[in-house]
């Protein structure tokens, strides 16, 4: 195969995104050298202007708040009104353009509402800080193949709108990757599951990742899969449920010790991280404690039991079998009548999951023999063994998420493509105008399922110009929507009697201009090195020396965290460290790195007590 047919499959998700390529034995993950295929969905920036992406910006997120961004996935294609509950506990800065635009005295000029993020002064949208973390899937990618990776399959929730789905195919074309398909999570999680299977079925797939939910419901029927319905909800995952335990313990801290505390950046860090691993631990045990140092003899310690966070999860979990319900209406299907339930998705492994989901289709069809983590990823793979020729025998059918249409006279939906259409597909009706001598339309595109287009996301609009002057009702304006195979959708408007037309791809309401990717695109291209390989070794030197110092540091701070094993283990991995440093192998020096990060952990667990006893100390509810 030439370098320029292959073609990767990625996942790009809130908590952890890796890589998938198809091999003639089939899909398989893209791994370290380690052995590890998942890479944190985490960035750090340092003052200097060095990035780190993945395990070893996650792990020193305490140390650096403001600058570790995480849960990206969750702002793609949103405005800050869209964020309310995340801003609370985000210890990153977001902001609007908007507010942007009015400090620089600039407001008029702003169209559309972005979200930002504002990392050591500099501002940048969910889409570059993606195009951060795809960048390092491509490396690990090229760095397993032993070749060069510009094409990838990507996939995104099945809710994902047009607005979501074009600052996903955005963010790839600034990482440097041509993005061949848009893929939905549940669709991908099927074809990868299809491969093993000889028998036609109605599987449903329940995919509950760390920002997102969907259920969809496909059929498979000799070699093809066919989405028949799809249903979800781009802002319900397992961020919510960490949610729910930073909230349990930050309110047991004050009520307990009578104090109101401001919680920094810092504080917010630790506790997300305490959060999710208490999530993990209950899903495999029946308790998770929580146990703060928070000084002057006051120690805070809590035992949370798996029934206590079943009842904080309730309510999301609810949200989650209700869209279950819908999207089996919306498919003319029962629970009975579904074959198999897919689970995708870390939140998944969640007992209290998998029994909910159970209680709704029966337990026996309740299907969790895939790794949640890696079958999207696999499936992403086997798309793009379809579109290289690989793999002929599979055939993918899927829908869009979201009616679309334009506003109408007085304001009303004019519904052109309905929910739960196959793509690609198109489709076309005839307007006119309502005033005399009228030359030109607004095409105000709109998106959603109500029936008034206050009520519906507007996507963008459009002007078609030079109507000759007719009587009201004269001009024949056929208006074609096509959404192509990624489910990006197209506009035109042609005036039949004089020919006159104007198209357009839309650029929705909170994403890029063409103008503003292609200028990131040449601007990625222009910083780019000739070598990549000195790059990575620039890069990861500079890491590990971070690294490093922030073990000495710690090692001040918190002098007695370690037994004398754990501080054996430790000072033998930072000695392998410091000797790759003197090679030239980028996978030695990764692997030491996480050597190293692995034996500093009980040092991490012991700062972020440091810091809980730090932001207590001397804070009374008088003081704020």
């Amino acid at each position: 195969m030439a370098t320029d047919d292959l073609i990767i499959g990625i996942d790009l998700g809130t908590t952890n995104s890796l890589a998938g390529v198809m091999t003639p034995a089939g899909p398989v993950v893209v791994r370290d050298a380690a052995g590890s295929a998942l890479i944190p969905s985490v960035i750090a920036f340092t003052p200097d202007g060095a990035v780190t992406v993945g395990a070893a910006a996650k792990a020193h997120a305490v140390e650096n708040p403001l600058a570790t961004v995480y849960s990206v996935k969750r702002l793609m294609g949103k405005g800050v009104q869209d964020l309310a509950e995340d801003l609370r506990v985000l210890p990153y800065a977001v902001v609007g353009s908007r507010q942007v635009a009015l400090a620089e005295g600039q407001l008029d000029e702003i169209q559309r509402d972005l979200v930002w993020v504002r990392v050591n002064g500099r501002l940048m949208t969910p889409q570059e800080l993606s195009a951060v973390i795809l960048k390092e899937v491509k490396a690990r990618a090229e760095a397993a193949l032993g070749r060069a990776v510009t094409q990838a399959v990507i996939t995104v929730p099945a809710y994902f709108d047009d607005a979501q789905r074009q600052a996903t195919r955005d963010a790839g074309r600034i990482a440097g990757l041509e993005v061949k398909r848009i893929v939905n999570e549940p669709t991908a999680a099927v074809l990868a599951y299809g491969l093993d299977q000889r028998q036609d079925a109605t599987v449903a797939v329940y995919d509950l990742g760390g920002g997102t939910f969907d259920l969809s419901v496909l059929k498979i029927a000799g070699g093809v899969c066919q989405v028949l319905s799809t249903h979800g909800d781009t802002h319900l995952g397992g961020d919510d449920l960490d949610r729910e335990l930073m909230d349990l313990i930050a309110g047991e801290v004050r009520s307990r010790y009578g104090e109101h505390l401001e919680f920094t950046p810092a504080t917010r860090q630790a506790l997300r991280l305490f959060a999710e691993a208490a999530k993990i631990r209950i899903s495999d045990h029946p308790t998770a404690t929580v146990e703060v140092d928070l000084g002057e003899g006051r120690v805070f310690s809590r035992t949370i039991a798996r029934e206590e966070f079943e009842a904080l999860s309730a309510k999301w979990i609810d949200r989650t079998l209700e869209h279950c319900r819908l999207a089996l209406g919306d498919a003319g299907k029962t629970p009975a009548q579904i074959d198999r339930v897919v689970m995708v998705g870390g939140c998944t492994r969640i007992p209290y999951v998998r029994r909910r989901v159970g209680e709704l289709f029966g337990p026996a069809k309740v299907y969790t023999a895939v790794n949640p983590d890696e079958v999207v990823a696999l499936g992403a793979a086997v798309q793009a063994g379809i579109l290289m020729g690989l793999k002929r025998d599979l055939l993918l059918l899927d829908v869009t998420p979201l009616s679309l249409g334009i506003e109408t006279l007085g304001g009303a939906m004019g519904k052109l493509i309905l929910r739960n259409t196959t793509v690609p597909c198109q489709a076309s009706e005839v307007f006119t105008t309502y005033v005399d001598g009228q030359t030109s339309v607004d095409i105000h595109v709109l998106q959603g399922e109500r029936e008034l287009a206050a009520d519906c996301r507007s996507l963008g609009r459009f002007q078609l110009r030079g109507i000759p002057p007719m009587p009201a009702g004269g001009p024949r304006i056929r208006v074609g929507f096509l959404i192509d195979a990624n489910g990006i959708l197209n506009v035109s408007a042609r005036e039949e009697r004089s020919g006159r037309e104007a198209s357009v791809q839309i650029t929705p309401s909170h994403g890029l201009t063409r103008q503003e990717v292609d200028a990131m695109v040449k601007e990625s291209l222009a910083k780019a090195r000739p070598d990549m390989v000195a790059h990575q070794l620039i890069d990861l030197r500079n890491e590990a020396g971070r690294i490093l110092r922030a073990v000495e540091k710690a090692l001040i701070n918190v002098p007695q965290a370690l037994s004398s094993e754990q501080r054996l283990l430790l000072d033998g991995a930072v000695a392998m460290l410091k000797t790759r440093l003197q090679q030239d192998d980028p996978d030695q020096i990764y692997a030491a790195m996480n050597l190293v990060n692995d034996a500093a952990m009980p040092l991490t667990q012991a700062q972020m007590d440091q810091v809980m006893k730090q932001t207590v100390v001397g804070k009374k509810l008088e003081d704020l």
